[in-house]
Parts: structure tokens; C-alpha cells; sequence
């Protein structure tokens, strides 16, 4: 295990090379892995184990879309794509990677086919920190397991098939076996994680709900529509404003953020950039920081995972889903960066 010094803080992360890939193999090889739900998750996880050499299955509702991307992806009805009761009868570790509305939905169907010593496997923990509103509460006798990507499954597979990989977080919420923590590693390593930190449910939710609506979507689009209208409201052009608020943050700064860390990218900007960057943050800082409490209270307190189980019980979400999606869409900003994206040299 590698260990990592934070300024006096020590944490543990699991590497490859720690736990190989023919270790994570040797450990599951009489496991039948049924991933249920082919949606956001889905996807890159079944295709990463499959192509690791895992026996892998998949289960989701037939004559969907997601049952028609299964097919396209390569799974074969009756042989590796089931109905979802089906898979999860057949599995010996179930990864429950339905949308949280949809484990809610067919938590019973999946308790009911669950089997002593079997592991039952999430990417997220709502379902189980929130148990009071969803009713996700694993029997006894089974293995409970978290392994969270930092991204999105699309990411995964993409950075897998580019011999790369994306980190993770793991959890244990329930041993039954006394192997669920060598288990939950080895799926981590399996589905094509470039390392593993570990946390536990609670914890992951908690910063996942606030990162989502904080700075890697909330904030950040927050923040984005209110430079832009700006500069937009002083006479700047769309693409102007749109090149100084979105492409340069994406195209340039980000990746050398990535690469680097954000005291390289001040270090290698102009003096300018640099006494105004350093100067603002502290005003962003605090301008934000009572916001981003505000939220943290209001995730941890389960507000806003009783929002979200609120506006999926509705039978209109979609359509009003759809309809705030449009509006974003269709707005001049991201009308702006469809068509500046379409100026890049890889695009033209």
C-alpha cells in the first residue's frame, strides 16, 4: 500500500502495483459479476471487467434503450444480457449501478435474489446513507461494497482503452465474509481504477453530492454564466466571451492545472494574470464559502437527497428535465461553444 503525506495527514491508496491485476483475476475467478443497470455507470464498468478477463453479465430492463446499447456494445440476450431479476439470481456479486430512483425502484427485486456470501457492490452511496428514505437496507448476511470512479463511466472507458486509469474511492460498509475489503480492491482494479483511496459510504456521498453541486457542475456553470453575461453586458462579443470564459479554461489552463497543480499555471502566467489571480481568490474564497456550508449542511442533513427521491417520484421529471435542459442548450452561451468548438484544428 502507498502511503501519502498531506502536511502531517497520512493517507493509504491502493495501487496496481500493490494489488495487480492477476491478483484481482486469481481472487474473483469463480465470482459471476452481474452489473445491473447499463445507464451512466454501466457501460465502462461491464466492458473494462469483461476485457480484464472477468465473467461478466449484464442486467437490464429488455426492449429499452439501455438493453439496445447493451446489444450494440456486444452482450448477447440469454447468454451474457439478461432481464434484470434474472442477472442478479445468476450473480455472485451484483453491482447495483442503477440511477439512484431506479435502486429504489427495484430494491426489492434484487433483496429478495440476494444469497448468503454473496456482495452486493455500489458506485454511490445514497441508497444506503440515506436508507431511511430509500429503503436500501442489505440483509446480514451479504458483503456491502462501494467502488466510486471520479468520473464518469465514459471516462473510464475511455482512459481503460487508452492504457490508462481513473482513480477511485472504495468502501466497506459490511463484511459478511471476512473478504469484502480484498473483494471490493479487486473489482476497484477490475473495472480499471488507477488507484483506490479509501472512505466509507457516508463520506462518499457527502462529497459527491457536494462536488456535483458545487465546483464540478453547479459552481462551475454558476460561474461560467455569470462571467459570460458580463462581458457580454459591456459590449463583448459571443465568442469573445465565450473564448474567455469556457475555451481557455477547458482548452489551455485545465490540463495544465491537471498536469502541474494550480501554483505551476500562476508561476507560468504573465505578471498580470498572476497579482490579479492571486488577489481575486481570496474575494471568491469568501464569497462562496457561506454558500458551499449551506450545501454541506444541507447534504448532510439529507435535504437534498430528499429533493432528488421528491422530483424522480414525479411522473412528469422527464419532460420538465428535458425542458430545463433545452434552456441551457439553447441559451447564447452554449450556442456560442458549439459553434467555437467547431473552429478547433481537430475539427476542422
Amino acid at each position: 500500500m502507498a502511503r501519502l503525506n498531506f502536511g502531517g495527514v497520512e493517507e493509504t491508496v491502493v495501487t496496481r502495483e500493490e494489488f495487480p491485476l492477476s491478483k484481482a483475476q486469481e481472487l474473483l475467478k469463480d465470482e459471476v459479476i452481474a452489473i445491473i443497470g447499463y445507464g451512466v455507470q454501466g457501460p465502462g464498468q461491464s466492458l473494462n471487467l469483461k476485457d480484464n478477463g472477468f465473467n461478466v453479465i449484464v442486467g437490464q430492463r429488455k426492449n429499452s434503450k439501455s438493453w439496445d446499447k447493451a446489444i450494440a456494445d456486444g452482450w448477447v440476450p440469454g447468454k451474457t444480457l439478461f432481464e434484470l431479476e434474472e442477472a442478479v439470481a445468476k450473480a455472485t456479486v451484483v453491482q447495483y449501478l442503477l440511477s439512484d430512483a431506479g435502486q429504489i425502484a427495484q430494491w426489492q427485486t434484487v433483496k429478495k435474489n440476494l444469497n448468503a456470501g454473496d456482495t452486493l457492490y455500489f458506485s454511490h452511496g445514497f441508497g444506503v446513507t440515506y436508507h431511511e428514505q430509500t429503503g436500501i437496507v442489505p440483509p446480514d448476511n451479504v458483503d456491502v461494497v462501494l467502488v466510486a470512479p471520479k468520473g464518469s463511466g465514459t471516462s473510464l472507458r475511455r482512459l481503460f482503452v487508452a492504457g490508462k486509469g481513473l482513480n477511485s474511492s472504495f468502501a466497506i460498509h459490511q463484511d459478511a465474509t471476512g473478504k469484502a475489503r480484498d473483494k471490493a480492491i479487486a473489482l476497484g482494479i477490475g473495472i480499471g481504477s488507477g488507484y483506490l483511496f479509501e472512505t466509507d459510504f457516508k463520506k462518499e456521498v457527502y462529497s459527491d453530492l457536494t462536488g456535483e453541486r458545487g465546483i464540478l457542475m453547479g459552481a462551475l456553470a454558476g460561474l461560467i454564466e455569470a462571467q459570460y453575461n458580463v462581458l457580454r453586458k459591456n459590449g463583448h462579443s459571443p465568442s469573445e466571451a465565450f473564448n474567455e470564459t469556457v475555451e481557455e479554461l477547458t482548452q489551455s489552463l485545465m490540463p495544465l492545472v491537471a498536469e502541474n497543480g494550480m501554483d505551476w499555471m500562476y508561476a507560468n502566467t504573465s505578471t498580470t494574470a498572476q497579482r490579479g489571480a492571486l488577489d481575486w481568490r481570496h474575494k471568491f474564497r469568501e464569497a462562496t464559502m457561506p454558500v458551499f456550508e449551506e450545501l454541506y449542511d444541507r447534504v448532510s442533513s439529507g435535504k437534498e437527497a430528499a429533493v432528488v427521491i421528491k422530483a424522480n417520484e414525479k411522473p412528469d421529471y422527464r419532460q420538465k428535465l428535458e425542458a430545463e435542459l433545452k434552456e441551457i442548450r439553447e441559451s447564447e452561451l452554449w450556442q456560442a461553444g458549439k459553434q467555437v468548438r467547431q473552429l478547433r484544428p481537430e475539427n476542422s
